[in-house]
């Protein structure tokens, strides 16, 4: 047999063999052993394969060159000491000032920049079974998505203690911040305190929290606006007679969220003076449909004919469920009432021309994830931030209210 040997390992020649260059290679030929039976082969061991990529490789010396120089380097200075063609420089170079790996001067030279760490958020949602609070987790995590944030969601279930838990997850995880979406004001600082000692930065989306930056709408204005509403129904439908005013209220989200009550019913007595304050009720449905609908239909069965009912009430969820009961005793014609959140289902409802629901206040909740998440990156960078926050809202109706102009 012949045997090929690189120059590297060739061996020294031995008796019968034969030594010859060839291509810069020492080749040696030998005869090979008995058992092989005089056959002749030539055999020759290649090199070993490196898989690499010839650009990345150029830009990683690149990078390194500049990672070992203590100052800035100008495009001619980096083509020089790399030997890489000055075109292939200039795109690697624009590449990287493009991801943000290098800075580039007016003056033209090329700096690293220190990349902070990905930032990670935690976000409390209020509840996966409540419309507004869905709204505002896909809103969040759209908005997160874009600007490279991490978030990891744990779903309150509505429910304090659950929403304590969730705050003991997020310490654990070691998040740079935490946005809080509960409903039990009764909960908040002790939540609020554990966010605190972690060192944590924290918004409360809706109730507030104590060492939280606020985010949300303007509850009293909110309810305000669905008050004039209600009003202005009852004076253009009723000829302004109204016997009672409901308020669809959440005790455990405490006095800021019930300003929405306290709104509306502000602007029914500024409207409508003449309604005794005993005939403004408070009931609290907890932002529930269940409970809401049982409210109301124990109310209406005890009042079973009177007529020129407004119903504010605190979320779509509970007016939806006042809906329901409305609906059940077929009082459609005698009750009115108006929403908190323009949920897909309220929108439909409010489209229905025998609905006693006829509006709705829309909280903008698409605007919630970028404006979170702006808001958040804001706080981390050391920025001034108003402790009040505020979203945009917006008064929507059924057709009545373009059969006779604006609100009065």
């Amino acid at each position: 047999m012949l045997e090929l040997f690189p120059d590297a390992i060739a061996a020294p020649p031995q008796p019968g063999s034969n030594r010859r260059k060839a291509g810069g290679q020492v080749i040696v030929f030998r005869q090979s052993s008995p058992s092989l039976k005089g056959r002749r082969e030539l055999t020759r061991s290649a090199p070993r394969r490196l898989y690499l990529i010839p650009v990345l490789s150029k830009a990683l010396d690149i990078l390194e060159l500049l990672q070992n120089e203590k100052s800035p380097l100008a495009l001619e200075s980096i083509y020089q000491r790399t030997n890489i063609s000055k075109t292939t420089v200039y795109r690697i170079l624009k590449t990287f000032v493009h991801r943000g790996y290098l800075a580039q001067s007016q003056d033209g030279l090329y700096r690293l920049v220190a990349r902070p760490k990905k930032a990670r958020f935690g976000f409390g949602s209020e509840s996966a079974e409540m419309p507004f609070s869905e709204a505002v987790t896909d809103s969040l995590k759209a908005a997160s998505s874009a600007a490279g944030i991490d978030l990891i969601v744990l779903d309150n279930r509505y429910d304090g203690p659950t929403a304590l838990q969730n705050a003991d997850e997020f310490v654990r995880n070691r998040v740079d911040l935490v946005i809080e979406f509960q409903i039990d004001q009764h909960v908040a600082p002790v939540l609020a305190d554990k966010i605190d000692a972690a060192g944590i930065p924290l918004i409360a989306v809706d109730i507030p929290h104590p060492h939280a930056t606020f985010f949300g709408v303007n509850n009293y204005r909110v309810g305000f606006e669905a008050g004039e509403c209600l009003a202005q129904y009852a004076k253009k439908t009723w000829d302004g007679k109204v016997r009672w005013a409901l308020g669809l209220d959440i005790d455990e989200a405490g006095p800021l969220v019930q300003s929405r009550v306290t709104g509306a019913f502000e602007a029914i007595r500024s409207r409508l003076p003449g309604i005794p304050s005993d005939f403004l009720v408070r009931m609290d449905a907890r932002g529930l449909r269940d409970k809401s609908c049982q409210l109301v239909l124990d109310f209406l069965r005890r009042h079973p004919k009177d007529r020129g009912i407004l119903i504010a009430a605190a979320t779509d969820t509970s007016a939806l469920g006042a809906v329901q009961a409305v609906r059940e005793l077929k009082r459609e014609k005698y009750v009115a009432i108006v929403g908190q959140d323009c949920i897909p289902e309220a929108l439909e409802e409010i489209s229905r021309i025998d609905s006693p629901l006829i509006g709705s206040v829309s909280h903008e909740a698409q605007s919630y994830g970028p404006r979170l998440i702006h808001l958040g990156l804001s706080i981390l960078s050391g920025h001034r931030i108003a402790p009040y926050n505020y979203v945009e809202h917006k008064l929507v109706t059924g057709s009545w209210a373009s059969q006779g102009g604006k609100l009065a």
